[in-house]
């Protein structure tokens, strides 16, 4: 298992995890992982979907047990982020809820092109009925909508929008190369996230392309497994340290009170 942190784990408070807390820190800490954090859904203000985040009255217990996890485990480091998405409508809540709480780090995540919840299997037929092309446009439009509001330390799955396989029909280079741009001058990170490889996809988000275009305008890397069950702590980082390696990264970030801590990556396992 590489020396590296899971900064993406999940919790029941979200409506589709399974596991207590505690289970998912005694993982990372059987895995040898260096420190973990928890990045659980932040509630949306723009839907009510108990299966999909946290309801806003959990958000205050949500962040208790994340505290009371962290003093029971003094020796090791226990990360309090969360996952927040970017719906353009509702900004100002998204900013009242993440200025009300000292997180290590904030997880920008794009998952609805308006009303359609691009990731979710019931709305899958939508990409039938689209041009994929304008589908991937629109949704990288957003990631760098979300980059420029300089609510998110990290964006999370940056091509989740392949998730279940569709691919675009041109060369997207030019978009890609626009988005790690901004996400440069935005000064926002980019996370390797583990759970593309058990999606119909499977693939690491991002795929090598976008992560070496990443490399070359200098934005920085951090890693997740995206666990929904203890298992899944830390899976696949051996994949994921190696594709970092191979587009060409030599180090990465990670996270206390919002401020970046660079670390070199370690060597690939032989």
């Amino acid at each position: 298992m590489p020396n590296l942190p899971d900064y993406h784990i999940h919790t029941p408070f979200c409506g589709h995890a399974g596991g207590e807390m505690e289970e998912y820190v005694l993982a990372a800490r059987e895995k040898g992982l260096p420190e973990m954090g928890f990045a659980d859904h932040l509630p949306l203000f723009h839907i009510d979907d108990p299966t999909l985040a946290m309801a806003q009255s959990d958000l205050p217990l949500y962040i208790d047990r994340v505290r009371q996890i962290q003093e029971a485990n003094t020796d090791y480091p226990v990360r309090l982020g969360i996952e927040a998405d970017y719906i353009s409508t509702h900004l100002d809540q998204v900013a009242e809820a993440l200025a009300r709480y000292e997180f290590d780090y904030v997880y920008g995540s794009v998952h609805f092109i308006g009303g359609w919840g691009i990731d979710q299997s019931r709305f899958k037929f939508e990409f039938e009925r689209r041009d994929i092309n304008d589908v991937y446009e629109s949704y990288f439009g957003l990631v760098m909508e979300a980059a420029r509001t300089g609510l998110f330390d990290v964006m999370t799955h940056l091509d989740v929008v392949k998730k279940y396989g569709h691919r675009p029909t041109i060369d997207m280079k030019p978009l890609y190369r626009d988005v790690a741009r901004t996400l440069a001058v935005s000064n926002v990170a980019v996370e390797l996230n583990a759970s593309g490889l058990s999606r119909p996809v499977g693939e690491i988000y991002p795929s090598l392309e976008i992560l070496e275009i990443l490399h070359e305008h200098g934005v920085p890397i951090t890693f997740g497994s995206d666990a929904h069950k203890p298992s899944q702590v830390g899976r696949e980082f051996d994949q994921l340290l190696s594709l970092a390696r191979s587009a060409g990264y030599t180090d990465y970030v990670g996270f206390v009170a919002r401020e970046r801590i660079p670390q070199p990556l370690p060597p690939i396992p032989e």
